[in-house]
């Protein structure tokens, strides 16, 4: 059984998966909910579905880049819920976790661009390949102006996250988009069961600490 946490944006997002492999999902998208829904979530979850932190397998957590009031009390709260416990924990890149949502719409792209609204003129950014169903990360996370991004996209190309909005009516109308209703917990746990997945690693809780970026 496998819990994930998502909070890298306004959407705060619990996912479950239980022995039968079947995924629940508590979501909400609103800035500033994430302290107020996130262990309710994870309560809700347990009550329905009758487990407890020390039945799971592992825990997974979106660990950014995004918004850093989120990915803090993402931190906080697995550091608190694991305290004790052998459970493992494993950090995604958030922007992995968007780019691996893609891969469930036919067909999938053969580039991603996965973005975070990072105010000003800049979006946080990185390209992914699709080859034989796999995601494959072609540059680091990093800042780009808007502007910049426009340039380098081609027709073929799949932009997804959030601050979509902020680029021009020629280049949304040119490429396929998915914006926040793709965010979710349920893409970290199915990126974590990927073969071949290079985006996973084990943190300890206690020394997790968010990948914090800041835009130009």
């Amino acid at each position: 059984m496998i819990l994930a946490i998502e909070t890298a944006t306004d959407v705060c997002s619990v996912a479950f998966k239980n022995e039968s492999g079947e995924i629940f999902e508590e979501r909400i998208q609103s800035r500033g909910s994430h302290s107020e829904k996130l262990f309710l979530f994870i309560k809700a979850l347990m009550k329905v579905h009758q487990f407890s932190v020390d039945d799971l397998d592992a825990v997974l957590v979106s660990e950014g880049p995004g918004s850093y009031t989120g990915l803090r009390i993402a931190a906080s709260g697995v550091k608190g819920l694991l305290f004790g416990s052998e459970v493992p924990l494993y950090g995604i890149p958030t922007l992995a976790s968007f780019a691996g949502a893609v891969l469930k719409k036919e067909p999938p792209p053969s580039r991603i661009h996965a973005i975070i609204d990072a105010r000003r003129k800049h979006v946080y950014h990185q390209q992914f390949s699709v080859i034989d169903n796999q995601l494959r990360a072609e540059s680091a996370v990093n800042t780009i102006e808007i502007t910049a991004l426009e340039a380098a996209l081609e027709d073929d190309d799949c932009l997804v996250g959030t601050g979509i909005d902020r680029f021009s009516k020629k280049v949304r109308g040119s490429i396929k988009t998915h914006a926040k209703k793709i965010i979710s917990a349920t893409s970290l746990i199915e990126l974590y069961q990927l073969k071949a997945n290079n985006f996973t690693h084990k943190i300890s809780p206690a020394q997790f600490d968010p990948q914090y970026y800041t835009s130009k």
